[in-house]
């Protein structure tokens, strides 16, 4: 991993890229262990406000994927991320000095906005820079985001442990300060060729042939000028679909920490390891797993395992009520483990799909809608856990394993569809063949 750091796909540009990356992380690592702290302690929110405070940035955060997208299809990729992380800068700074509810929502609300347009800009960059190799750079960012994830946290503990507003706010300007490194950093690459493409082609395209009817079809839609993505009815049920296949997050992040809280006789202490084993097997292991998945049919089968190793999760999840400290402890880790194996195989699934079963000279706006099933899921996934999953139960974990398997059978299956369509389609900026002699 370290000899493919100093050397990643894309070169100078993708390692300045992965450095800017690894800092907006770690600032934003700090800023998520402390933010529910502060809006209760400093600011002086309910428990009702900040759980509105939360949602309600969640939902505007939705937008910013396929507004990144639609964007990126008319202005430089690198000019937009620079007003990303600038857009950031300035909203955590007012949170310096913006105490009322009413006005905390807007605020917050644009700061999540700008975090998931960040997040598809820095992608979309990604995917151009390094072309075929996208998924090996998928990995580096996925490692050195964890990382910054980590290292933030371990920063915000120090704060959380003074607890005054000084050190509070010290946070806030850490973050921020992350954001304006992070913009710095962007400023100097290269802003990569080929506008709404993934790779650049290789030489001047040719006309475009003209689209074929049908644009909202299953089959892909026009390029450029065309319909785009929401008349694609094919894209997005791969859109729809990808947003289940997100739900290891919610199920590690929330879902585990609270069964082991309200439903098992493990210590309460161990939920911190949860996070640990996370960070480090993907860390160590990000790389190797998206060397074995090689171009979008082996991903398509990588989500058919990530229902399988969700599904496995959930069981010992539902199997951990029973039993002493111990066997609930070991129960928990393992499940822990499956969560993240089930990352794995959607960090080398989700984005390898959402690149390759979306139209070349439309893919900028094609991408910002595909990184909507992250969002709603972040939205929707702790509101299924709490609300429907846990109420019910061990059974409830069953279900959602059951569910979440068979959709990934779904999925696979539309995918591997959909590329043979792809692969028989012309091409749309194909030279017409020379007539023969």
């Amino acid at each position: 991993m370290l000899a493919q750091l100093r050397r990643p796909p894309g070169g100078r540009d993708a390692r300045i890229m992965l450095l800017a990356q690894l800092l907006d992380r770690a600032g934003t690592g700090v800023w998520a262990a402390a933010c529910v702290l502060y809006f209760t302690f400093v600011v002086g929110l309910d428990a009702g406000q900040v759980g509105i405070l939360l949602g309600a940035s969640g939902v505007a955060g939705i937008a910013g994927s396929p507004l990144a997208g639609h964007l990126a299809d008319r202005f430089p990729v690198r000019s937009l991320l620079i007003g990303a992380h600038l857009l950031r800068l300035v909203t955590l700074c007012l949170l310096l000095v913006v105490t009322d509810f009413a006005l905390l929502l807007p605020v917050v609300a644009v700061t999540h906005l700008g975090d998931r347009a960040a997040k598809t800009l820095e992608m979309l960059f990604a995917t151009r820079v390094a072309g075929e190799r996208r998924a090996t750079y998928q990995a580096l960012s996925r490692s050195s985001a964890n990382a910054g994830y980590a290292l933030g946290a371990g920063l915000a503990a120090i704060g959380l442990a003074v607890g005054t507003r000084g050190a509070y706010h010290v946070l806030i300007l850490a973050d921020a300060l992350s954001f304006l490194v992070a913009a710095a950093l962007v400023w100097r690459t290269r802003e990569p060729r080929g506008r709404g493409l993934v790779a650049a082609p290789a030489a001047p395209a040719a006309p475009a042939a003209d689209a074929a009817d049908g644009a909202a079809t299953d089959g892909p839609a026009a390029p450029a000028g065309g319909p785009g993505p929401w008349r694609d009815r094919g894209y997005l049920r791969f859109v729809l679909l990808d947003i289940p296949m997100n739900l290891d997050d919610s199920i590690l992040g929330i879902g585990i920490p609270l069964w082991l809280v309200s439903h098992t006789t493990a210590p309460h202490e161990l939920i911190p390891a949860f996070l640990v084993v996370n960070t480090v097997l993907v860390v160590v292991l990000q790389l190797r797993v998206s060397a074995k998945v090689r171009g979008p049919r082996q991903a398509a089968g990588a989500v058919a395992l990530y229902g399988l190793t969700t599904l496995l999760c959930c069981v010992l999840l539902a199997a951990s009520t029973g039993g002493g400290v111990w066997t609930a402890s070991a129960t928990l880790l393992a499940a822990a483990v499956l969560a993240t194996a089930a990352e794995l195989m959607r960090s080398v699934s989700s984005w390898e799909l959402a690149v390759s079963l979306a139209p070349r000279e439309a893919r900028a706006s094609y991408l910002g809608v595909a990184g909507m099933a992250q969002s709603v899921q972040k939205s929707a996934g702790p509101l299924l856990l709490t609300g429907v999953v846990m109420a019910a139960g061990p059974a409830g974990w069953l279900a959602l394993g059951t569910a979440v398997a068979g959709l990934s059978l779904v999925q696979r299956r539309a995918s591997l569809r959909r590329l043979e369509s792809l692969a028989a389609s012309p091409a749309p900026n194909a030279a017409p063949a020379p007539a023969s002699a």
